[in-house]
């Protein structure tokens, strides 16, 4: 059964290619309504054949997916009425028009003409004036723009972006995220893939992890953050040591190469005992010359996952 709060449920999916490649292993994820979920993962990790498999485009091995209410093989056409896709490649009909190759779009999927939904999609993607331009002559960032027109065209509740701003440039993807929020804010239900860690960091309320077909896990972003998280104390001294004093043992500290700098790692969530070390330091006689703290980023807590699962 679909959750009273999930627009999509995933259970026990699972897809091995001819080629005995195994591309995605038990797959069960639950993706709410009206959120945006980034889906991270190295490149190879599975994140596109997910997407794939629930807009209809590869058949899975096993398990079920349902979109919107829909079972996603025994209802296709429904299911597939509620998603959009953007495709990570650039692959448009080059010698029609912005305008007409949109209302095609919309047209396939049985949507009766509505000149004023696309024109407000096109302006929302800042394309109305290139609506009569062959898509041909459109720069690459204009081309994103219309495959994500055409993925709109037919007003879905579900909208997958993959990859959405690779190969993109700053200020587009600036644009793009403001765009997607808007979306977001009209109850679209978005769910991208990237490996831009900035990009899931920026953009998503709940963040996957993906490697090698497994979903590592799911949590909201906040919570990863203070999860996997962790605080760094690094206090730089006035002259250097030759190693760290029995005294400090129980702080766990770390002296770099240059044996002027002292680094205390702790969770995020812990206070960093920093009177207490400073008192210690002092009584040793280690002259402090600067310290400063900093935290985990997302990147790095990705990182560490990745290899965990690898080791």
């Amino acid at each position: 059964m679909l959750g009273a709060m999930s627009i999509v449920s995933i259970s026990g999916l699972t897809k091995t290619y001819a080629s005995g490649h195994v591309a995605l292993k038990g797959i069960d994820l639950e993706i709410r309504r009206g959120e945006i979920l980034a889906l991270l993962g190295p490149n190879g990790a599975g994140k596109t054949t997910l997407i794939n498999i629930i807009c209809g485009i590869v058949t899975p091995s096993s398990g079920r997916v349902l979109a919107d209410g829909h079972d996603i093989v025994r209802d296709f056409r429904r299911a597939r009425a509620a998603i959009g896709l953007v495709p990570q490649e650039l692959s448009t009909d080059a010698f029609e028009t912005v305008w007409s190759t949109v209302r095609f779009s919309r047209g396939l999927y049985g949507k009766p003409d509505d000149p004023a939904h696309l024109e407000k999609t096109l302006r929302a993607l800042t394309l109305w004036e290139k609506r009569d331009a062959k898509i041909m002559t459109l720069s690459g960032g204009m081309k994103r723009r219309v495959l994500i027109a055409k993925a709109l065209s037919h007003e879905p509740s579900i909208l997958f972006l993959d990859e959405p701003t690779a190969g993109v440039d700053v200020e587009l993807r600036h644009d793009m995220w403001s765009m997607v929020r808007r979306l977001r804010e009209s109850g679209v239900t978005i769910i991208l893939t990237t490996h831009y860690i900035q990009e899931a960091q920026e953009m998503a309320d709940r963040i996957g992890v993906i490697d090698k077909g497994e979903l590592l896990l799911v949590d909201e972003k906040a919570a990863l953050m203070r999860k996997l998280g962790k605080r760094k104390l690094v206090i730089e001294l006035v002259a250097p040591l030759e190693r760290v004093p029995d005294a400090l043992a129980s702080y766990a500290l770390d002296l770099d190469d240059t044996r002027r700098t002292l680094t205390l790692t702790f969770d995020a969530q812990a206070r960093a005992p920093m009177g207490a070390l400073l008192a210690e330091l002092d009584k040793a006689g280690i002259a402090i010359a600067d310290l400063h703290t900093s935290e985990t980023s997302l990147e790095e807590i990705f990182v560490g996952l990745v290899k965990k699962e690898a080791a």
